[in-house]
């Protein structure tokens, strides 16, 4: 697999670097050094992913999870040279722990909403904690103390919704916001300082919930009105500077004026080119016999790498870890006339196999392909000459 091959790579590069004779500086390195790396580096990921969302290209993003993702191996590096664990626990413990907390995907549990996936994740969490610990400890932990704070605060009040502790509408956020505005008022009015550093964590607490019901990110928001403030500023000194107004010269009427034709000329950038993209996750299709049709995947799915999903009695689910195959019944389904095509390392090892498991595969037009009971067409690839 070619994800497993360059991961591999990557390691081997990182295990030269930290050799005897390898980079003096990556050798110097230690868990404390390393700590600003991991953090500007996440900071530079989310820096991509705003100007991908924003219509620029992915290519940048690409390289910047890049370097993400050398912490992560360069950290593991580190442990394994201690006798800890190496890269390969840090994927099978992070593998183990998602197909544990999903079990209405990878076992027979159901879970139809993200609402109801939430909450068994909370009590997946606690059992292990429990687990672990001896005790199951508090649904809020787990939120890092080191987070950005309004961050923090939509991830603390996300997690107590999990079981129950919530508003029951958006109505109710929106006038504790305003309850809340009121008491930082009056503490305000007051003069005490400690009375008024309360209440605004209040407000601030209350804005970063309310962001967490209108699905709009408090950390992402302040971050974009951060960049139109910074933007709109600059402009304000690019247009003194233009018309020779000294530094600190300008008067506020002077500032403003350019501070609203900076805004003014924000509404009218046009649109982003793109928008970000949008995988096609599943593809449902009909069939007159499931059950004849689920044996058949039953067989053939695990030779083309794919897995057979939990599915209830009226579907069948099979995943190549993107795309998932729905099959439903369809009393009317007609053989379609589409063709899939399936990217295989190997075209000749997987037709050998798929023979050998029963299933009719021909050469047409230089090209491998089989067909299931319905008639729908699958390209396995080139055939070797």
């Amino acid at each position: 697999m070619r994800i497993g091959t360059e991961l591999e790579r990557l390691a081997g590069v990182m295990r030269r670097l930290r050799a005897p004779d390898g980079c003096p500086w990556d050798r110097e390195q230690d868990l404390r050094s390393l700590r600003p790396y991991l953090v500007e580096e996440a900071f530079e990921v989310l820096d991509e992913m705003d100007r991908v969302g924003a219509g620029g290209p992915w290519a940048p993003l690409c390289e910047e999870l890049g370097d993400l993702l050398f912490q992560i191996v360069f950290h593991a590096q580190l442990a394994q040279e201690q006798g800890q664990f190496d890269l390969a626990d840090v994927s099978r413990a992070v593998a183990d722990k998602l197909e544990r907390r999903h079990p209405h995907v990878f076992g027979d549990a159901k879970a139809d909403t993200a609402g109801e996936v939430l909450a068994d994740w909370a009590k997946l969490k606690a059992e292990e904690r429990r687990q672990k610990h001896g005790s199951e400890g508090s649904v809020l932990d787990g939120v890092p103390l080191g987070a950005p704070s309004l961050l923090r605060a939509e991830r603390i009040t996300e997690k107590a919704s999990r079981i129950g502790f919530d508003w029951p509408d958006l109505a109710g956020v929106r006038a504790k916001l305003d309850e809340e505005l009121a008491e930082l008022d009056e503490a305000i009015a007051s003069g005490d300082r400690d009375a008024k550093e309360h209440e605004l964590g209040d407000v601030l607490f209350s804005l970063a919930n309310l962001a967490r019901f209108i699905q709009t990110p408090a950390e992402d928001a302040l971050r974009q009105g951060i960049l139109r403030f910074t933007s709109r500023f600059q402009q304000i000194e690019e247009d003194l500077r233009r018309e020779g107004i000294p530094f600190g010269g300008a008067t506020l009427e002077r500032m403003e004026a350019s501070w609203q034709a900076a805004k003014a000329a924000e509404a009218n950038v046009p649109r982003p080119r793109s928008l970000p993209s949008a995988p096609l996750c599943a593809l449902t299709l009909p069939t007159r016999d499931l059950a004849g049709k689920r044996r058949f995947w039953d067989r053939v799915a695990p030779l083309l790498g794919w897995q057979a999903l939990p599915s209830g009695p009226g579907e069948a689910l099979y995943s190549d870890g993107g795309l998932t195959l729905r099959l439903v019944p369809g009393a009317d389904a007609t053989p379609p006339a589409a063709q899939l095509s399936v990217r295989t390392p190997s075209p000749e090892a997987t037709v050998r196999a798929l023979r050998d498991a029963g299933v009719e595969v021909w050469e047409k037009d230089g090209r491998w392909a089989f067909s299931d009971p319905d008639g729908l067409g699958f390209d396995l690839g080139s055939a070797a000459r």
